[in-house]
């Protein structure tokens, strides 16, 4: 066992739960074995402590599965990265001023199209549950996009959009005739034997252990039990629900060419600034398709992908070649409360640094 990485994981995890998060799970892998650590509970109530192969929502860090399966199509020339979205999914992009006829699929992965967000942020409890209680198809999701013009022109900057992935796993269902999760499933999952990872579709609950989610809509409103709502809002941009063991299991399968061909893997790994996430204090981060690249304070960087998604965050880095990495999954979000989300971020930011930064 790597005393050192346990001993330092243990403090990190501890700092990240000083910053008012209910509880933290953190998970290091190495090449000596698997080594977790936690801190806070898994329910307020009961005070339990958070399982250590507990589930939880991964929330945005789906994107990177997806794209994953796009990359694997286009490897077997099933479609091109340079595809325009229209010729997938006629009509689809269309209206104040968004045009699928203009954006290719690289763009989708990139977020460098334009296209603009269909989720709100809810900002009580009521607008919360009232957008839970029904089941959304993907289409319906575009169609909300699609009253608002696009933020920018396609491929003139970098601005995130969850939108894109909803059009990506339109795209799979197109090109292969199932679901962005069945392909999922069939190409990563079983072949890596992840057998804690879930696609729920409209499914709301949580399969046991799981620690509680919990949120306040307000920055001084109460936490709120969120655990359990159907996920088919967030689609094929963040409705999966995982294990940071099984997370670790596929991003380093990933960054060591187990999943995809050399050439798309480069493909991946193509950058461009991430300037919002610059602006909110993440040095040098980078987004290729569906992988973000951020500099590491003892040298070079690692490739990873976070996820916020009601109640749960999600933090998933593993450094080139896939020879270590973290997961980290954490239990209550204020997302109206920018100051407190910052401070855990950089809390979350230090742990996956230190964590990557070990010699084992």
């Amino acid at each position: 066992m790597d005393s050192a990485t346990l001993d330092r994981l243990r403090d990190d995890v501890r700092a990240v739960h000083a910053t008012g998060v209910v509880g933290v799970l953190g998970e290091v892998d190495t090449r000596s074995g698997r080594l977790p650590a936690r801190s806070g509970v898994a329910d307020l109530t009961t005070k339990k402590a958070i399982p250590l192969n507990g589930y939880f929502r991964i929330g945005s860090t789906t994107k990177t599965f997806v794209a994953t399966v796009v990359l694997q199509l286009v490897g077997e020339g099933k479609l091109s990265l340079d595809d325009t979205v229209d010729m997938w999914l006629p009509g689809v992009v269309r209206g104040n001023g968004n045009d699928g006829r203009e954006i290719i699929v690289r763009q989708l992965l990139q977020h460098t199209s334009g296209i603009p967000e269909y989720l709100r942020p809810a900002t009580s409890v009521d607008q919360w549950r009232q957008a839970q209680l029904r089941t959304w198809q993907p289409e319906q999701l575009v169609a909300l996009a699609m009253e608002h013009k696009p933020s920018f022109e396609p491929g003139a900057k970098w601005g995130y959009s969850n939108t894109n992935y909803v059009l990506a796993g339109m795209i799979i269902r197109k090109v292969t005739g199932r679901t962005w999760g069945e392909e999922i499933e069939r190409r990563i999952l079983t072949p890596l034997a992840m057998r804690h990872t879930v696609i729920p579709g409209a499914d709301p609950r949580l399969p046991n252990p799981h620690a509680k989610a919990y949120t306040r809509f307000t920055p001084d409103g109460p936490l709120t039990d969120v655990t359990t709502h159907n996920q088919s809002l967030g689609d094929a941009a963040g409705a999966m629900i995982s294990t940071t063991g099984d997370l670790n299991r596929f991003f380093r399968a990933l960054l060591s060419g187990r999943l995809l061909a050399p050439a798309q893997l480069a493909d991946m790994k193509k950058t461009v600034p991430a300037k919002a996430l610059q602006d909110m204090g993440v040095a040098g981060a980078a987004y290729g398709l569906g992988l973000m690249y951020q500099p590491l304070s003892c040298g070079g960087g690692y490739w990873g992908h976070g996820g916020d998604e009601a109640g749960f965050s999600t933090r998933v880095g593993a450094v080139p070649g896939g020879g270590r990495s973290v997961a980290v999954e954490v239990t209550s979000r204020s997302p109206a409360d920018l100051e407190a989300l910052l401070h855990t971020d950089r809390a979350l930011t230090t742990l996956v640094d230190h964590a990557l930064c070990g010699t084992s």
